[in-house]
């Protein structure tokens, strides 16, 4: 899950993971249909489990596929992934079922499995798109933009206090700093896959959106990392439009009630504006 105590240092020059090896993607396909998640899956937390992003887009994978089998669903309107347990790094498989197609939205749910068990389980809201142009003039439009565009936004990478600077997702994901100071409360980041989601597959614009998504704890931490645990508990993501190009923003803050619960919201742009947003709820303890 998407908490980082962390240091910002400048992007190295080349994208490899922990002992030098370079590696090509963060999950590789079985034969059995399953998926095998190596290194590049890798949380800060633990060596055995996954970052909760690589594992968000392999199941919105599994469900725009579904969703091509059922008909023209072309657009991920909201995908709500249930945390049950953390991800191990290894072997694991998404299993998805239509609940309702209809007319104009298909809705789906399913779970990913590892290890035996449960570890989310989640549902997806697929949308039939048709050309429909807003009005000009419309209030609210055009939406607005990032803070700062990729190209001018500052290359950072994310380490590990006290441990490898270069845990996996760190490696799976080139990061840039578009507005304030990352994980010292509300700022903005862009997220851009430096390796494919699935070995040999060029990633979906909603799959790349679904790496970056559950990061917005992370990047607006509020609370000391050395006093405080913030784990989020689930992941929601609101699209009103298809995400253009390879770069993902999020804007995102966190909140606290002060009861150990709390939200971090992220709006979310690409290149072309704001995109829709992501929530996650989140369960705050002392260390």
């Amino acid at each position: 899950m998407a908490v980082w105590p962390v240091r910002i240092s400048p992007a190295p020059s080349t994208r490899c993971a922990p002992h030098g090896a370079c590696l090509n993607a963060a999950y590789v396909e079985t034969a059995g249909g399953g998926f095998l998640a190596g290194p590049l899956t890798r949380g800060p937390w633990h060596p055995d489990h996954q970052h909760a992003g690589p594992p968000s887009a392999l199941i919105c994978r599994a469900v725009e596929r579904a969703a091509a089998a059922a008909g023209e669903l072309t657009h991920l309107g909201r995908l709500t992934v249930n945390l049950l347990r953390p991800a191990p790094v290894g072997a694991c498989n998404v299993e998805v079922a239509a609940d309702y197609l209809g007319r104009s939205a298909g809705h789906f749910s399913g779970r990913l499995v590892a290890a035996g068990k449960e570890v989310a389980r989640f549902t997806a809201l697929m949308q039939r798109e048709a050309p429909l142009p807003v009005p000009e003039g419309a209030p609210g439009h055009p939406p607005p933009h990032a803070p700062r565009p990729w190209r001018d936004s500052e290359p950072v990478t994310m380490g590990f206090e006290g441990a490898d600077p270069h845990f996996g997702y760190a490696e799976l994901v080139e990061t840039r700093v578009a507005d304030g100071q990352p994980f010292r409360g509300p700022s903005a980041m862009w997220f851009r896959l430096a390796h494919p989601l699935v070995e040999g597959e060029e990633p979906s614009p909603y799959q790349r959106v679904a790496v970056a998504a559950d990061s917005g704890n992370g990047v607006s931490a509020a609370l000391d990392f050395a006093k405080y645990v913030f784990v989020n508990c689930d992941l929601t993501i609101n699209l009103f439009r298809r995400p253009v190009g390879t770069c993902i923003c999020l804007e995102a803050r966190s909140l606290f009630g002060g009861n150990s619960c709390g939200l971090a919201e992220s709006a979310l742009y690409d290149k072309d504006g704001v995109i829709g947003q992501a929530t996650q709820s989140l369960a705050v303890r002392l260390r």
